[in-house]
């Protein structure tokens, strides 16, 4: 699924939990560069487990930090399934 913002045409990924496969979000992925970071406003569905700034999947494993406007995620934590165009 794409979707169109400001800066063009997004995809709609889904950002999964490494360690259980479960869904952590639905996110609108814009480029082509790897997940370093989510935008808040940026996600679609939240299934995530949230204690005080740590995201967490519903099995306990950290996913990320939430940084204020982006939540930073921490490497070899998550896995993205769904299309994300490379041109």
């Amino acid at each position: 699924m794409r979707v169109q913002h400001g800066h063009g045409l997004a995809d709609v990924i889904t950002v999964r939990c490494a360690r259980c496969g479960g869904k952590v979000f639905r996110y609108d992925k814009a480029g082509k560069g790897r997940l370093l970071h989510c935008w808040r406003s940026r996600i679609v569905k939240d299934y995530s487990v949230r204690a005080a700034a740590e995201v967490r999947c519903e099995c306990g494993n950290l996913i990320g930090t939430d940084e204020g406007k982006w939540v930073k995620m921490k490497p070899h934590s998550f896995v993205c399934t769904g299309a994300i165009s490379r041109g």
